[in-house]
């Protein structure tokens, strides 16, 4: 913190000449006041120096008032100014007779202005700073000792917007010697922090508010955004945010960046320092971000710098080539040099070679390997499908990560000569056709194996006599056996025949021929399917075009509201359940499974726009491509526990979980780089209680009622996911630009440490009283019906305008009084049909609750139908809170006050009592003449508490002029008496019975409270006439 100073900081210069109030006079320019004729300039010692100082003391002349002015004061840049002044103070019994009108404080004033005015001096255009008042006074024995008490107080001004202003003193009869002001304001000084320079910059005018600076990087340091540090009123540097960090090729060295010494490297950004170069690399020069590898040897993409470099491995050891017929199996060993590395891996290849024509070429797509002959992890691998008469030669490369940067290649080979291979066999055999006399068959042998088959051989006989068989020979792969017998089951097999020999025989198959006349049914059957099949199709698109008309017809003739919620609960029931984060053993998984990680690079935070548990909560943006797209950010403050970061985890985890117009959509968290981050869509309008309080009265009640649905259907969603939000509040609902209300907050299970509502504690945590279910503050019993029960205090909230449930009444009262029945009365202009599904929500048996898709499904037909919305409750709540008040200033005023003071209480409060039990219960017709009449007692009572208080002086001469009212008050006192206890009576008995009225379970404690007002009544009239008496 630092401070300018715009006077001088220790004394008061004299002045060349001083003019009295009113008159011009020119002062020399190092006069820092303009005084009046009574503040004198005088010259001192003290400790040893001369100062000077104005004084004014003419406390003996009757009534003072002094006025010491500054010349104009130029504001330069300051916004809030602080004042220090040095004084001392006489005390008013040092002076003969207590000094009359002598005083021990004084005033400071301040004017702005934006021109220097002179010695034109008004006072109408000063302020009132504070009253100056000493902590220590000097009495005459320190005159005497000289030791003379210095007082020192400071005081601020601000915001000041003009180009200057004037102080001013005001003296209205103290004895006042003031020594030296000193006018300065208060600047955060020019910082490094983090590495980044922070200029200096002028304290705010608000202590609340924090000027955001912008930070620039040391030379060589960078930042993905700029750092932020916030500065206060009182000059202090608060809430850093962001850090320059060196770039590659430096280190941070106290908060500056130095480039790596030779043979060292940094990689990256990163608060890290310089590594030395590691195996196979040169050496490094000077700000290295990395070092170059030695000839031959290279490094993978992959490879972090910090890796040493490697080279590529060996060829593979004896490879071996051996024949099983028409196959081959090769076999290596690892090379004995892996390069370094652990990632080798082998390649085979093939080539083919004719003996009769010498010809050799890579080998065709025909052969099989048991593995992809790529990037095999094993030594070895099997070759099938290979052709006779040909010799193969198989080569095998050893690789690594680093293989394609070198030209050279570690391989070794082996061939072999294949002479005889696997004959042709035929795989499958399938029925394409029969009828009564014959069937039509084909089969399928491998494609490679095709060229090489000469004809086919089909084997055949009855399933009954298979000693007894046909064979037939034909060329293609189907054929057609003729003359069979009617309904006769055959087994057939089918070989292939080839230029070296018969092949294998394919498996049996059993087909059978159809009985003499089934082709005819069979025909009629295809014909009456085929009609069938068109008739169907028909009967179908006809009843397509139906139900479209029908549709179509439908919406044409609903309006808007009814296409908004015509929607079926089926639509809206989720298809999955909400699932516990905290079931996971590791928190992590739980996010990883339900939310979308996002890199820090798109996302801006832009400013702060509150403060939750877990830490600050920003306005920002993210970026989608080439859009970016408003949101708000949750951020997870330095220094965070554990606990704090699973809690944060899990809120995010749980809202992941859901997808809904009315629930606050979650776009993702970051969650790899910190400070963790939860980003969540942007709500224009903020928390629904303050918007509400700051919109009183702007909406009508068919928008109130259609926030209510929303907030009702974003719940009805969570108790269809079986999730219980057990703190859901007008302060939980946040609203967008149109007015759309969306169900925020999910961490009630956390520990609400800084929540002024959560006051009760119990073993789980704190509740929102106000807000919670009796069932829930009594036992933690927390389902949907208690959540249904925070829902109608959420509807008060909305009705009322973000007005606190139970208005002032401590956490204790609103339990005591829910459990003995008492519910809030309606808000002003509150619908009944809205009034009553409060009442339901609040029903005591959460069984009789409703249900959330009830409770939407009765806002839907309020808003479809408004007009039942203008019948509105009847009971005023406005006159609780008053005679709440009333009672309370009764009981602090008897507890305290004289025995005069008291009965004036009593009177008051008992013609207060008697009028507002009228105003409650008189036809609105009376009102108007009952109220005057009550007035007029008023007035009386007033009167007479006026001459009960006077008679508590004791000065003779006023006792004897006001002797005859005290006689005229005794005789009043003697009427009150009589006719009090008849009245209170009449009083007690209509209060007791309006009281009946509205809490019929209390009906027992109607006589006690009658019983008590008698008595108070009669004890009243006897302490009434007791001090009348004493008085007379």
């Amino acid at each position: 913190m630092r401070t300018r100073a715009s006077l001088r900081t220790r004394g008061i210069v004299p002045p060349a000449s001083v003019s009295p109030r009113g008159g011009m006079a020119t002062a020399a320019p190092r006069t820092p006041f303009l005084s009046a004729a009574q503040w004198d300039l005088l010259q001192n010692m003290m400790n040893d120096s001369q100062i000077y100082m104005y004084l004014v003391c003419n406390v003996l002349e009757g009534e003072q008032e002094n006025w010491l002015r500054t010349n104009w004061i130029y504001r330069s840049e300051a916004q809030r100014v602080f004042i220090e002044l040095k004084f001392t103070v006489r005390d008013c019994n040092s002076f003969p007779s207590g000094g009359g009108s002598c005083k021990e404080t004084f005033n400071l004033y301040y004017a702005e202005s934006d021109v220097d005015y002179g010695t034109n001096f008004q006072k109408r255009q000063f302020k009132k700073i504070d009253t100056i008042a000493p902590d220590e006074i000097t009495v005459q024995d320190d005159f005497t000792n000289r030791n003379v008490k210095l007082n020192v107080e400071v005081r601020s001004v601000g915001p000041l917007r003009k180009k200057g202003f004037y102080l001013a003193f005001q003296d209205l009869g103290a004895c006042v010697a003031l020594l030296s002001v000193r006018i300065y304001y208060k600047t955060c000084p020019a910082v490094l922090r983090g590495m980044a320079h922070f200029p200096e910059t002028v304290a705010g005018a608000d202590s609340q508010t924090l000027a955001e600076v912008r930070g620039s990087c040391v030379e060589d340091a960078v930042a993905d955004e700029a750092p932020t540090l916030h500065c206060n009123a009182d000059g202090e540097w608060l809430v850093p945010i962001g850090q320059c960090q060196c770039r590659a090729g430096y280190e941070a060295v106290g908060d500056q960046c130095q480039a790596c010494p030779p043979g060292t490297f940094k990689a990256e950004v990163s608060p890290s320092g310089c590594q030395p170069c590691p195996a196979h690399t040169l050496r490094a020069p000077t700000a290295a971000a990395a070092c170059p590898c030695e000839d031959g040897h290279f490094r993978a993409p992959t490879d972090p710098a910090a890796a040493p470099c490697t080279r590529p491995p060996s060829p593979p050891g004896s490879v071996t080539a051996t024949g099983l017929g028409a196959a081959v199996q090769l076999r290596w060993s690892p090379p004995t040099d892996t390069g370094g590395r652990q990632d080798v891996t082998y390649s085979v290849t093939c080539e083919q070679c004719w003996p009769e024509s010498g010809e050799c070429r890579p080998c065709d797509g025909g052969i099989r390997y048991s593995q992809p002959p790529r990037g095999l992890a094993g030594t070895g691998v099997t070759v099938t499908d290979l052709e006779p008469h040909v010799n193969y030669t198989f080569t095998v490369e050893a690789r690594n990560g680093v293989s394609s940067f070198s030209a050279h290649r570690s391989v070794a080979t082996a061939s072999i000569s294949v002479n005889q291979t696997e004959p042709p066999r035929v795989t499958s055999v399938s029925l394409d056709g029969r009828t009564a006399t014959s069937l039509v068959l084909s089969w399928t042998v491998p494609l490679r194996q095709q060229s090489r088959v000469w004809k086919y051989e089909v084997t055949y006989s009855k399933k009954v006599d298979e000693n007894s068989y046909s064979v037939l020979r034909c060329e293609g792969a189907s054929v057609t056996i003729p003359k069979l017998s009617p309904a006769t089951a055959y087994v057939v097999r089918v070989q292939a025949l080839t230029q070296d020999g018969h092949g294998t025989f394919s498996p049996e198959h059993e087909f059978e021929t159809l009985p003499e006349g089934a082709e005819s049914m069979a025909s009629a059957a295809v014909i009456s399917g085929s009609v069938t099949g068109v008739l169907f199709v028909l009967l179908l698109l006809a009843a397509l075009i139906y139900v479209l008309r029908r549709r179509r017809s439908s919406r044409s003739r609903q309006s808007p509201e009814d296409v908004y919620f015509s929607k079926s609960a089926d639509q809206l029931k989720p298809l999955k359940t909400y699932v516990d984060p905290h079931t996971y053993e590791d928190p992590n998984q739980a996010m990883l499974k339900f939310t979308t990680e996002i890199s820090p690079s798109s996302i801006t935070r832009q400013k702060v726009i509150g403060a939750g548990e877990f830490g600050e909560v920003y306005k920002g943006t993210l970026k989608r491509g080439k859009k970016e797209v408003p949101v708000a950010i949750k951020t997870l403050k330095v220094g965070y526990t554990e606990k704090q970061r699973v809690d944060f985890l899990s809120e995010a985890s749980i809202m992941g979980q859901f997808c809904h117009h009315n629930i606050i959509r979650l776009e993702g968290v970051v969650s790899k780089y910190k400070p963790f981050m939860i980003i969540t869509e942007y709500m224009e309008n903020g928390a629904l209680d303050k918007f509400l309080r700051d919109k009183d009265g702007e909406f009508c009640v068919i928008q109130l009622v259609g926030m209510l649905r929303g907030i009702a259907a974003g719940m009805k969603y969570l108790a269809n996911m079986n999730y219980v939000h057990r703190d859901l509040a007008a302060r939980n609902i946040l609203v967008n630009s149109n007015l759309v209300c969306k169900v925020s907050d999910f961490g009630l299970s956390r520990v609400l440490e800084d929540d002024p509502e959560a006051t009760y504690t119990t073993s789980g945590g704190k509740i929102p009283i106000r807000w919670t279910a009796p069932e829930a503050i009594s036992y933690r019993k927390f389902t949907s019906a208690s959540d249904v029960w925070s829902y109608g205090i959420v509807m008060w909230e909305v009705m009322s305008y973000g007005e606190r449930p139970y208005w002032e009444l401590s956490n204790h009262e609103v339990m005591k009084a829910i459990n003995e029945g008492f519910r809030l009365p309606a808000p002003l202009d509150c619908p009944s049909a809205v009034y009553q599904l409060m009442m339901q929500c609040w029903q005591q048996e959460r069984s009789r609750r409703p249900k959330f898709a009830d409770v939407v499904s009765i806002l839907d037909k309020l808003i479809r139908a408004p007009e039942s919305l203008k019948t509105l409750a009847d009971f005023d709540p406005r006159l609780l809170p008053h005679l709440c008040d009333v009672f309370a200033a009764l009981h602090s005023l008897c507890c305290s006050a004289s025995v005069p003071c008291f009965l004036q209480v009593c009177v008051l409060a008992r013609f207060f009592c008697i009028f507002a039990f009228l105003h409650c219960s008189c036809s609105f017709a009376l009102l108007h003449t009952l109220s005057r009449l009550c007035f007029v007692f008023c007035s009386f009572a007033f009167l007479h508490a006026s001459f009960a208080s006077l008679c508590c002086l004791r000065s003779v001469a006023l006792l004897q002029a006001l002797l005859h009212l005290c006689i005229c008050a005794l005789l009043i006192a003697i009427l009150h008496s009589c006719m009090l206890l008849l009245r209170l009576c009449i009083f007690c008995t209509g209060f007791a019975f309006l009281h009946t009225l509205l809490h019929p379970c209390s009906l027992r404690l109607v006589f006690a409270v009658l019983y008590s007002c008698i008595a108070f009544a009669a004890f009243h009239s006897c302490l009434f006439g007791i001090f009348a008496s004493v008085q007379f």
